[in-house]
């Protein structure tokens, strides 16, 4: 929970003070004797937001004052004045929803909250209806203002506060924002904005510049998904529209993947992140850019390592797809990098990297699927004889798929010695009847695609297994040799079993 101190003071009125009042949308009289109160926020230094750094007395300083309480008065709808005053009527309603409000206490406020909500509901339906195309001016405080809402010190994640290094991402109960009916109305005003048609591109990328999308960008990692949903739909509008920012969009995504796996392996939005780079990846030209196949192996290949990979597997997996549908010639180096990414301990890992190399290998052509089958199928083999008959029944549905099949019956003569093993060891002695059922179907399938090859495998087998045998025969006879020569020497130290 955020800690608050509230500092307060007398200080007397300026001029300016009693000039603007009427602007803001409260009283000269309740200015006068009032006492001037502003919030200090003290966070966690990791999540600080980009408006921390803000010069004291500077634009965010002045606006972000807590109003004294019974100082804000509703203005009048836009309805209720004409025409040529509603742009004047647009920057006050701007001004009073500058100002920040206590959402700790809900008794607190009550009434300004009520005023400033309703304010940002008018707002919202002005800009959504179109009736006035508001001037440059205009565009410039409303994106003020919706700087001043949205970017902010994010609270301390969970774990910071508990001290908890290894607790699944998935447990935890995510943190919902207090001042959500205010900032979700913030969050509507500026898709609405960025959607319009009216908006002009050219005047709009001068205030919602790198600097912003940057700020937007470190909102991300906030842990209420309802934010972290609007975000996604917000910058996935921006990225459209200002085509002007889209390199910089995807350079300043980049540097959150890699901060994410090489530094911290804890950050809320990485799964819609990816979303919004799915839908980007699918507009990919081609020939693709070197730049696009640099990001493929030097950041989507590698977030397949941190542990909280299951909350966004899912669009990781749809990415990596995507790109193997737009250059089938990739599908090489992506199970190649799945290859080297593959979990060792972490059955639940195995499953996901399966079922996300049946996709890939969906789109692998002959030719590609050539180069990497060797380390594929020894991989593969592995998973056969994995004592978790979840990681094995998933391997073993592979042969579900008729382009896998099709792609193992061109190379059986290449796969089959390479899993044979596996799959009569699974036959022998493996726990599962699931996987044993599974393991004599694949069998059958390989017998029935080149019964020469498969006698060829299982003589090779049963040689092996004899020479094994002979092995452990020769073994056990050198330890009895040994232990009959330390008994006739009648060493007391000795102890034989």
């Amino acid at each position: 929970m955020l800690k608050k101190i509230i500092k307060g003071g007398n200080r007397k009125p300026s001029k300016s003070d009693h000039n603007d009042a009427g602007l803001y949308g409260y009283s000269q009289a309740a200015n006068r004797n009032s006492v001037s109160a502003s919030n200090v926020v003290v966070n966690h230094a990791s999540r600080a937001s980009p408006l921390a750094s803000s010069q004291p007395g500077g634009p965010a300083a002045a606006i972000s004052v807590v109003p004294p309480s019974g100082t804000v008065e509703a203005l009048p709808p836009f309805r209720d004045v004409p025409v040529s005053e509603r742009q004047t009527l647009f920057l006050r309603k701007l001004h009073v929803c500058c100002f920040q409000l206590d959402f700790s206490d809900t008794l607190k406020s009550v009434r300004e909250k009520e005023i400033k909500r309703q304010t940002l509901v008018e707002l919202v339906d002005y800009i959504q209806s179109g009736s006035g195309k508001i001037n440059e001016h205009c565009q410039e405080e409303m994106i003020k203002m919706i700087s001043v809402n949205i970017f902010r010190c994010l609270p301390p994640a969970s774990h910071e506060n508990t001290g908890q290094e290894n607790a699944d991402p998935e447990e935890e109960e995510p943190y919902l924002e207090p001042s959500w009916p205010h900032l979700q109305l913030v969050y509507e005003l500026l898709l609405r904005y960025v959607v319009s048609s009216d908006t002009d591109t050219k005047v709009a990328k001068r205030y919602i510049d790198h600097s912003f999308v940057l700020k937007l960008l470190d909102l991300f990692d906030s842990e209420d998904p309802r934010e972290r949903e609007y975000l996604k739909t917000i910058l996935h509008r921006i990225y459209g529209k200002f085509m002007v920012h889209r390199p910089f969009i995807r350079k300043a995504i980049n540097n959150i993947f890699y901060r994410f796996i090489y530094e911290t392996e804890r950050h809320s939005g990485i799964g819609e992140l990816l979303e919004i780079l799915g839908s980007i990846i699918n507009g990919f030209a081609l020939p693709m850019k070197e730049e696009h196949k640099l990001f493929l192996v030097r950041a989507l290949i590698p977030l397949h390592k941190p542990k909280p990979i299951t909350v966004y597997h899912q669009q990781l997996s749809y990415c990596i797809t995507q790109f193997v549908e737009k250059d089938y010639k990739l599908a090489d180096t992506v199970i190649r990098g799945l290859l080297k990414c593959w979990p060792l301990t972490n059955c639940q890992k195995e499953v996901l990297f399966l079922g996300e190399l049946e996709e890939v290998l969906e789109g692998t052509q002959p030719a590609e699927f050539q180069r990497c089958m060797v380390p594929l199928f020894r991989q593969i083999a592995r998973c056969l004889n994995s004592s978790h008959f979840q990681v094995a029944e998933r391997a073993l549905f592979l042969w579900n798929n008729e382009h896998i099949v099709s792609l193992i019956a061109q190379n059986r003569k290449v796969i089959l010695p390479i899993i044979f093993e596996a799959l009569e060891r699974n036959i022998q002695s493996h726990w599962n009847q699931a996987v044993h059922g599974l393991t004599v179907n694949v069998r059958k399938m390989f017998l029935e695609m080149d019964v020469e090859l498969f006698e060829e495998c299982q003589s090779q087998y049963a040689e092996k297994e004899a020479k094994a045998r002979e092995v452990e025969e020769q073994r056990a006879l050198t330890w009895k040799k040994l232990a009959d020569v330390a008994a006739q020497k009648g060493d007391e130290d000795m102890v034989t079993v």
